[in-house]
């Protein structure tokens, strides 16, 4: 006897249809999963069988083979559980009254219960790629697959109410798509809270604006901290595609809350100093996304920037340039998606007093030398905008509150709008987005503007990239200026932003 039925196995990001077959024969009892399978997917014959009986349904007797189908790509996971009791169900004799091409995936328990898995997103959008109507899973995954909207999403909380649904007796009506921009969660913080720290306000605007990397420099309690996590209530809000491709990353992780629907909110990750290269750039015996992936379309925090392992923020040096990033294993290789903006935070010494005119530095040339060298050339020339974050006087303390987020994030919405008007081939584009082609053939350079930046390139040495990178944050400092051309000033406030370390 032979059942066939179909199931998605994720691998990365991405994610393939299955078939699973199951075929029972006369011979000794035995149960055998082949299909390159995980030592989790090998344990799916103890839930299965114990989730059949305790459902009232039973099992096949004889030599049982369950493959996999294709057996090229190693399947992880316990979502094939569902599909492996189903194709033993249409066995048992279990005829769906609707012909609709379905696609199962789900974990059983030991009682029937189906549970939440991993990837829901990405195993429902295989199955609508591949011209399947209907997907049966979790109903703890369903709100998050229900933002598709051409496959059917029938949530199941049981194997019984499964089987009632694929014989008619007891329909289960598909999951509602959500309503668009609903879920947005509160920031955590308003700018209206930060007294003082004018010029780093303006630099974080202007990052957020533009997409552009930043380094805040300054002594310990001056507000760095207290800033960088203020940036998200300056970003706006995710569009569809981009929510999709978010949700995707933080689903795989295992990340997304159960029952949440699609990120609305553009992600802030604030990893600690102490994480491993594998935590912060992905990997592991199953590749999975690292910080920089879960950053995606968001913000990626990373403070006392020299305390993290030297290997490890130098292997985030490629990813801010290519914005993806690629993981090899012995299983096969799989690509996630980093499309971060990159905020740090350090102190100007290990004491933090260097320039502090109320304390004064207690650190020795050798240890400013070693807490320097931390950090390479190359890696602060890919950061934008390097901010001093000086310690706040009192007169500004005692100010009145300060802009809100409210306020400036319509302009920086205004700014990014403007930037993707001149750009609408490329959905959610930012002045970070803009080729070294694009910044060379750009005739929006007024003529005094040309001549500040021959100028500094000449007095400054300014390499190659650090020249590109000036170039587009003067280019978003116009479009929040709203110019259409790139003056003079736009061009001195960018490379006011340059590591003095040029000059």
């Amino acid at each position: 006897m032979l059942a066939r039925v179909h199931s998605a196995a994720t691998f990365g990001i991405e994610a393939r249809v299955l078939d699973v077959e199951v075929d029972v024969s006369a011979g000794l009892p035995r149960f055998t999963i082949v299909g390159l399978p995980d030592p989790s997917v090998r344990e799916a014959r103890e839930r299965v069988k114990a989730a059949l009986r305790n459902s009232g349904y039973s099992m096949p007797s004889g030599a049982i083979t369950v493959n996999l189908a294709p057996a090229g790509f190693r399947k992880f996971g316990a979502a094939l559980d569902l599909p492996v009791a189903v194709a033993f169900l249409r066995l048992a004799g279990l005829q769906p009254v609707s012909p609709r091409r379905r696609v199962f995936v789900g974990e059983l328990g030991l009682d029937g219960q189906v549970r939440p898995v991993r990837g829901a997103l990405c195993l429902a959008l295989a199955a609508e790629e591949s011209g399947f109507e209907e997907i049966v899973l979790p109903a703890a995954n369903a709100a998050e697959a229900a933002a598709l909207e051409r496959i059917r999403v029938t949530p199941v909380r049981s194997l019984s109410a499964m089987v009632d649904h694929l014989r008619g007796s007891r329909p289960i009506p598909p999951d509602p798509i959500p309503v668009p921009g609903a879920g947005r969660a509160a920031p955590a913080g308003d700018f209206a809270d930060v007294k003082g720290q004018a010029v780093a306000r303006r630099a974080l605007e202007i990052a957020a604006a533009g997409g552009h990397n930043i380094l805040l420099v300054g002594p310990p309690g001056a507000g760095k901290t207290m800033l960088a996590r203020r940036l998200p209530s300056i970003l706006p809000q995710l569009t569809r595609a981009e929510s999709i491709e978010v949700t995707k990353i933080h689903s795989v992780a295992g990340s997304l809350p159960i029952g949440s629907g699609l990120v609305t909110s553009p992600p802030f990750r604030a990893p600690h100093h102490g994480i491993s290269a594998p935590g912060l750039l992905g990997g592991g015996s199953r590749p999975s996304p690292g910080e920089i992936s879960l950053a995606h379309r968001g913000a990626l925090f990373l403070d006392e920037l020299p305390e993290f392992r030297r290997d490890v923020i130098e292997g985030v040096r490629q990813p801010i340039e290519e914005r993806r990033i690629s993981i090899v294993r012995v299983g096969g290789a799989c690509s996630f998606p980093c499309d971060f903006l990159l905020v740090a935070a350090m102190n100007p010494c290990p004491c933090g007093s260097l320039g502090d005119p109320r304390r004064s530095c207690r650190c020795d040339y050798a240890e400013k030398t070693r807490y320097a060298r931390k950090l390479s050339g190359p890696l602060l020339d890919r950061i934008d905008l390097h901010v001093a974050v000086p310690a706040v006087p009192w007169e500004e303390l005692s100010t009145r509150p300060s802009e809100s987020s409210a306020a400036i994030r319509e302009r920086v919405q205004k700014a990014r709008d403007r930037a993707a008007s001149r750009r609408p081939d490329l959905p959610g584009f930012r002045n970070a987005d803009l080729s070294a082609a694009e910044i060379d053939s750009d005739q929006t350079l007024e003529p005094a503007a040309r001549r500040l930046l021959a100028n500094a390139v000449e007095r400054l040495g300014l390499s190659m990239r650090a020249l590109h990178r000036a170039l587009r944050v003067a280019r978003t400092v116009a479009d929040l200026d709203g110019a259409a051309r790139v003056a003079a000033p736009h061009v001195a406030e960018a490379l006011s932003y340059r590591p003095r370390a040029e000059e």
